[in-house]
């Protein structure tokens, strides 16, 4: 027990405020529940591998189960991203998340899966859009064939107001560009090979870019967010949201 992975004290107390009021018989142990959760998240484990001292194995994946489609998770990460302040600069990227064949089922089932067929095999891809310091602060899971700048006009409507927003050459579509200038986004993406007049952009500033790639870096150690086992698309999606702390309506 004195090795056991807890969330600190300090966490909780940020977290608490978000979760569901028990009713009826008083629920396992929040602390030692989440906790659970976070180390089968981070070390890719089966769920009837969590170590005991958590509680029932079952209660475990249920209470994650349970809160994901009460959207407590997107809630924690919403509020946590929120109280970090308003950005000054955000950044706008993707990753490819590999589906295991557990969760690459062909069977069709009533939950979305947001699987997609690529060049790599079958996955799903997590789009975000990040803040000056490499914080996520939206994310969206798709299909993996799904385009960058489809991504991106999902997750239009939730961009916070910033000065600019940097972005590779797979955001360089006019309508995109044109929607941030309405916003009063300054735009720093590159023009991809094919643009007839290509568009300067600032390389200096395009250099920080490297900090949302840190970001998918930093997600990508927790096993079960690298790599799909989940068929259901809201259960993939808040292991994603889980480690870290708003999401967009497409599929969370």
């Amino acid at each position: 027990m004195n090795d056991l992975f807890l969330l600190s004290e300090a966490q909780m107390r940020r977290i608490e405020p978000y979760f569901p009021r028990s009713h009826g018989v008083p629920r396992v142990d929040d602390r030692l529940v989440i906790s659970g959760i976070v180390f089968v998240i981070r070390n890719g484990l089966r769920w009837r591998d969590a170590p005991r001292d958590y509680g029932p194995h079952k209660t475990i994946y249920n209470r994650f189960v349970r809160w994901s489609r009460l959207g407590v998770f997107n809630m924690i990460f919403a509020e946590l991203a929120r109280k970090a302040g308003k950005p000054r600069r955000l950044m706008i990227d993707t990753t490819h998340l590999k589906a295991h064949r557990t969760a690459a089922s062909l069977l069709k089932r009533a939950c979305s899966r947001r699987i997609g067929r690529t060049k790599g095999g079958l996955n799903s891809k997590l789009h975000a859009v990040c803040d000056g310091q490499g914080r996520p602060l939206i994310m969206l899971l798709s299909e993996g064939q799904m385009s960058d700048y489809k991504g991106a006009a999902l997750m239009l409507a939730a961009l916070p107001k910033a000065k600019e927003l940097l972005g590779d050459k797979g955001y360089d579509a006019d309508w995109f560009r044109k929607a941030l200038a309405e916003r009063g986004i300054t735009v720093c993406i590159p023009s991809k090979s094919n643009r007839k007049a290509p568009i300067e952009h600032d390389r200096t500033l395009y250099r920080q870019r490297h900090k949302i790639e840190n970001m998918f870096g930093r997600l990508k150690d927790w096993r079960r967010v690298h790599t799909r086992y989940d068929r259901c698309a809201i259960r993939s999606c808040q292991q994603s949201v889980s480690p870290h702390s708003s999401s967009s309506g497409y599929d969370q």
